[in-house]
């Protein structure tokens, strides 16, 4: 079992690896920190012109046609750099929902411009007091003439400042439906909320937001299998995102237990810390076997039911647990807001809570180990 990268899959990390140092070290990600748009534009503009922003959309719709394994190579680099990037909810969900079931306007307006970067796509799911699952869904889209008016709140919006369109789920008669609604439209109503990673996140209320039909995203009764469906390629690059800040996040501390000394010799010399450097690399090593195990599965068109959720939760695990450790090395100072693994630390707690919840992917593996209905 030979799980190098190929040549190609080096060249690309080394590329995204060198945009983000180019373009976002930790300096720009400290500027980003609540900033109402989110991300820096330089970065955002490379991504669109190496192609990197349409990695795994087809090219006949102006993306490059990789597989899911080399999105898990770029996913890894844009972790360990914490870059501040709309391409997860733009570009793996907004172009992935609108490609597996938009009209051929749909796909013609959108899947373009996300790729070259000129649009943005976000979603508008999670509610307040809302589980993660299918009856969370509560925002109403009742039938107004041939078109939808919808009336409700969403939370957790990610980069909404900056999206020409909000993928939202509603529900409607049918059951739960998925919609573009554009940022502009009457009755609808943006505030910035405020993260323990600090990212740019907004609470957008519906106030009878009227839509026409062609705003409808796929099936009207379709919305959450196909949210659902495109949820497992989000997971696999989640992963991916967090055993790449995990591994970043362990050298950061691993530099600092030899350059640190106390008694007169560095903190990686006493046994305690060691074993807990040690601990640390095996699991950062067995968060990312498992991540590239499931992108090699959905990249061969396997099941992925179990890996993606699994891939997600342990390298969520890892992430949260090695840059916990991080903290307890690095002491009181870690703490700081002028030590960079505190950047780590907290975006490792919130991607755990964040797009399915450690205790939402234990139920789909567990539905899945037991033969029983996900939640």
């Amino acid at each position: 079992m030979d799980l190098d990268l190929s040549d190609d899959q080096e060249l690309l990390r080394d590329t995204v690896r060198g945009l983000c140092q180019r373009h976002c070290d930790l300096s720009v990600v400290r500027a980003m920190e609540d900033d109402p748009v989110g991300f820096p534009r330089p970065l955002w503009d490379a991504l669109a012109a190496t192609g990197i922003l349409g990695l795994t959309v087809p090219a006949e719709h102006g993306g490059s046609d990789m597989t899911m394994l080399d999105a898990a190579v770029v996913y890894a680099e844009l972790g360990r750099a914490l870059a501040p990037t709309p391409n997860f909810v733009s570009v793996v969900l907004g172009a992935g929902l609108v490609r597996a079931a938009g009209t051929t306007a749909q796909r013609s307006h959108w899947l373009p411009r996300l790729m070259s970067g000129e649009a943005v796509l976000t979603a508008a799911w999670l509610e307040p007091d809302r589980g993660f699952g299918e009856r969370g869904v509560a925002l109403r889209a009742g039938r107004d003439g041939e078109g939808f008016r919808l009336s409700g709140v969403k939370r957790h919006v990610a980069y909404a400042a900056a999206a020409d369109a909000f993928v939202t789920l509603a529900r409607t008669d049918a059951g739960v439906t998925m919609f573009v609604v554009p940022a502009g439209a009457d009755g609808l109503s943006m505030t910035q909320e405020f993260a323990v990673a600090s990212d740019t996140q907004y609470r957008i209320n519906f106030d009878s937001v009227t839509v026409g039909p062609d705003a409808v995203l796929g099936p009207v009764d379709g919305g959450w299998a196909l949210w659902d469906e495109v949820m497992y390629d989000a997971l696999i690059l989640l992963g991916a995102y967090a055993a790449g800040a995990a591994r970043a996040a362990h050298e950061l501390t691993t530099q600092y237990a030899k350059d640190r000394k106390q008694f007169d010799k560095p903190l990686g010399a006493f046994q305690s810390i060691a074993h807990y450097l040690a601990d640390g690399i095996s699991a950062v090593d067995g968060a990312e076997t498992l991540v590239y195990e499931a992108a090699w599965a959905r990249s061969e068109n396997r099941d992925v039911r179990r890996l993606a959720p699994m891939a997600k939760l342990f390298a969520g695990r890892t992430f949260r647990d090695v840059t916990a450790t991080g903290q307890q090395i690095f002491g009181g100072v870690g703490f700081t807001l002028e030590y960079d693994i505190q950047l780590y630390f907290r975006r490792a707690k919130q991607l755990q809570l964040a797009w399915w919840s450690d205790r939402y992917l234990e139920e789909l593996i567990a539905a899945d180990v037991l033969d029983r209905p996900s939640p």
